[in-house]
Parts: C-alpha cells; sequence; structure tokens
C-alpha cells in the first residue's frame, strides 16, 4: 500500500487510512478515485452462524460506518444463502450445518446489531440489507458451473492458505466448502450488477476470496469493482480481539450485558487504548493523541473514556452510564449498581439460605457448581465485597441491602447483583 492518510484525495480513505483499518488495497488510486466522487457503495458480508455477531466483526461494522460517514453508500449483505454452506475461510475444521431456520432466527439477532451504527433508509447515502439467499437460492447447478465455473482453476483455488493449511494438515476440506469461494465472488457480481456497488470489504483473511470477486466481476460485466481488506485485530499481547475468559463479547445486549460490555473495554491492555479508540470510536484525532500520552493513573481515565464511548455507541448513552455508575459502586464503594447484571431470586429461597454455587450459576459467574466450588477454593469469590471460604456458604435476607439486593464478584473484573422478589 503506497497511500497514506495524508496523499488520499477521498475523505473515506483518509479516515480508513488514518484510523487504522486498512491492510490491503486493490488498485489504491482508482479506489481513491472513485471513493471521491458521488455516493461510493460498498458492502461487507456476514454469515449468520450465531444470533449475535461479537467485537471481533466490530471493525467491519465501523468499515461501513466511515464509507456512511464519508458520503459512501453501505450495503450490509445477510448471507441467508452462504450461511448453508459455512464460510471455511481461516478455520481449522468445517462448520456445522444450520437449518433453514436456525439461520433466519440468527438473520433475525443479527440485524440488530447494525442499526445503532448505521442509518438505513431510501436515501442515497442511508444504509440497505440484503440477503444473498434472494440469488443463490434461484441458481441451476448446469447452467452456474457452465457460466462462472470456467473461470475458476483449481491450480488458483487450492493456492489460498487456508485451503492449503487444511491440506497439509490432512484435514478435509469438503466438496461443499469448496464452492464458498465462488459463491462469494458471485455475491459481488450480483451487487455490481444490482446495485452499482463496487466496494468490498473484510478482514485480510478474506483477500483471496475478494480478489475472485473482482476478476469475476470484470470477466462477466467489464465493471471496474475494488477490494479493501483490514489488518487481523489482536491484543498488544496477542491476544484474539474479543475473546475472554467468559467468551466473546457479543453486540446483543440479552447476550452481553450493557456492564458487561462496558468492563470488556475498560479492561483494555494499556498499549491498545489509542489503538482502539481509532478504530472502535469516533473520536477526534486531537482527543486520542492526548490519550496516547497518558501515563499512570491517567492510563486508566483515558480505558474509562473508551468504555463510555464504546458502549454509548451500541447501547446508547443512558446504559453507558449505568454501566460506568455500577463500575464506582464496585470498585469504590459509591455510585449506583443499576447496570450491574441483575438477576432475580425469590425471597423464599432466601429463607432457606441459597447456595452460594447455585447463586453464582444463576448469575452466569461460572459454568457450573463445579466451577463455583473451584472459585471459591481458589479465593476468587465474593458476596457484598467479602470474601467467601467455604463452597457451601448460603445467601440469606441478612445479606441485602435496603433495595433487596446483594453483590456477587468472581475475581476483580466478574460481578452480577442478586435481586430478591
Amino acid at each position: 500500500m503506497t497511500l497514506d492518510a495524508a496523499n488520499a484525495n477521498s475523505t473515506f480513505l483518509r479516515e480508513m487510512i488514518g484510523r487504522g483499518h486498512v491492510y490491503q488495497l486493490t488498485d489504491e488510486k482508482g479506489l481513491d478515485a472513485y471513493a471521491s466522487t458521488g455516493a461510493p457503495c460498498g458492502y461487507i458480508g456476514f454469515d449468520a452462524t450465531a444470533k449475535s455477531l461479537h467485537v471481533g466483526s466490530l471493525v467491519q461494522i465501523m468499515n461501513l460506518r466511515r464509507l456512511q460517514q464519508a458520503g459512501g453508500k453501505p450495503v450490509v449483505l445477510m448471507g441467508g444463502g452462504t450461511t448453508k454452506i459455512g464460510d471455511p475461510t481461516d478455520k481449522e475444521k468445517s462448520r456445522p450445518i444450520l437449518t433453514t431456520e436456525e439461520i433466519a432466527a440468527n438473520m433475525g439477532g443479527i440485524k440488530k446489531n447494525f442499526e445503532p451504527f448505521l442509518k438505513f433508509g431510501n436515501g442515497p447515502t442511508d444504509a440497505i440489507m440484503v440477503d444473498n439467499a434472494e440469488w443463490l437460492d434461484q441458481i441451476k447447478w448446469i447452467e452456474f458451473l457452465r457460466d462462472y465455473g470456467k473461470h475458476f482453476t483449481i491450480n488458483k483455488m487450492i493456492a489460498q492458505e487456508t485451503v492449503r493449511r487444511r491440506l497439509d494438515n490432512e484435514e478435509p476440506y469438503t466438496f461443499l466448502e469448496f464452492n464458498y469461494m465462488l459463491l462469494q465472488a458471485y455475491d459481488f457480481l450480483e451487487l455490481a450488477r444490482r446495485l452499482d456497488c463496487r466496494i468490498q470489504m473484510g478482514g485480510s483473511d478474506q483477500w483471496g476470496n475478494i480478489v475472485n470477486g473482482i476478476d469475476l466481476t470484470r470477466r462477466i460485466i467489464d465493471k471496474q469493482v475494488f477490494g479493501v481488506t483490514t489488518p487481523l485485530i489482536t491484543t498488544a499481547s496477542g491476544g484474539k480481539m474479543g475473546k475472554t475468559a467468559e467468551g466473546a463479547v457479543w453486540l446483543n445486549p440479552d447476550m452481553r450485558s450493557p456492564y458487561d460490555y462496558w468492563q470488556f473495554w475498560r479492561n483494555t491492555e494499556d498499549a491498545d487504548v489509542a489503538r482502539f479508540m481509532r478504530l472502535f470510536t469516533d473520536l477526534p484525532a486531537s482527543e486520542i493523541s492526548e490519550h496516547a500520552k497518558a501515563q499512570g493513573a491517567a492510563i486508566n481515565d483515558a480505558k474509562k473514556r473508551l468504555a463510555d464511548v464504546a458502549t454509548a455507541m451500541l447501547h446508547g448513552e443512558e446504559e453507558a452510564a449505568k454501566a460506568a455508575a455500577a463500575a464506582e459502586a464496585v470498585f469504590k464503594g459509591g455510585g449506583s449498581a443499576d447496570g450491574m447484571p441483575t438477576f432475580e431470586v425469590e425471597r423464599a429461597r432466601l429463607a432457606g439460605g441459597y447456595s452460594i454455587a447455585e447463586a453464582l450459576v444463576a448469575a452466569g459467574l461460572v459454568d457450573s457448581k463445579g466451577d463455583a466450588r473451584r472459585q471459591v477454593a481458589g479465593n476468587a469469590v465474593k458476596l457484598n465485597g467479602e470474601p467467601v471460604t467455604d463452597d457451601k456458604h448460603a445467601i440469606t435476607e441478612a445479606a441485602l441491602d435496603a433495595e433487596g439486593t446483594a453483590r456477587l464478584s468472581v475475581g476483580k473484573k466478574r460481578h452480577a447483583r442478586l435481586k430478591a422478589v
């Protein structure tokens, strides 16, 4: 990549490069020229493999947001068709096959993830959402092979890193999966043909698939289209972005509470704070530069700022404020714990004593009663800030405050509120 933020003509590429979103570009000058005129149209595909996207997909959502902010038209491509196969890219094992009903349910949940970040509508720069099942479900196999399969060589397909790695490791790579790259390339062709959509964005692992789509579009309809990939987002210590001890950091609030989402960003490694501000917020470069200079206690202020802004973008200002106040209540003993994940228990259960192990499982702080016992043995469990040393400890009404609540903690970062009803 020879372009940098200073010499890019388009607002889109200036922002994308300046904020660290770009890993590779095809035809940099052509893309820059296209993005400088009218309302450039770009898309990213999202397969419906779960009921929510997670933080690992957030950089792609932000790519679409950057495009819209620069006067472009974002297209969210839902993989109602491709999910039936499952993207094998960068996967060591085949994905499980989902039913049509499971895919539809997952799509319903995923669609909600985009609404806080993009403005949808019918205007020239409003985002739209399309489903590739609209055309993929209509494919006639023999005609598809004759018209499009002839443009793909087995030599090139097995040269892709993921395919080669699977074969080298003697892991199965099914014929079903082998077709995925053809269908993704066909998606680009269809969107270019139907919507004049000329930019496909994706993670760095999608480079080969994006280039296939560019080549197929050029061959079939002789239209110039472009590709942009983002770097693999890892933490400063080398961990995968969005992976925590408690599992994936989901974007849907019923799968990851606003409080836990806020805590995820608050726990960002020191070296990642400014980089994550650039990638995942709209904070101006001048403010981010000041936070980048932070040392000592000031780094914690920068982390709270990141957590506040990132949580507000997804869940709204009110939920972000509740989460921050709940964190204050946990760590400093002040403020309100209203934003903390809460689970309800009938008072009758407390009358006879409610097992600490059961409570920890119900709160989602541990996976099982066995895990609860291990956490207690490791001195990681607290009730209202006081250590619990007996895994047979029973929670009674005496543990409740004036609001009928008690606070459970596992370690320094996992907290929940028990509320008697």
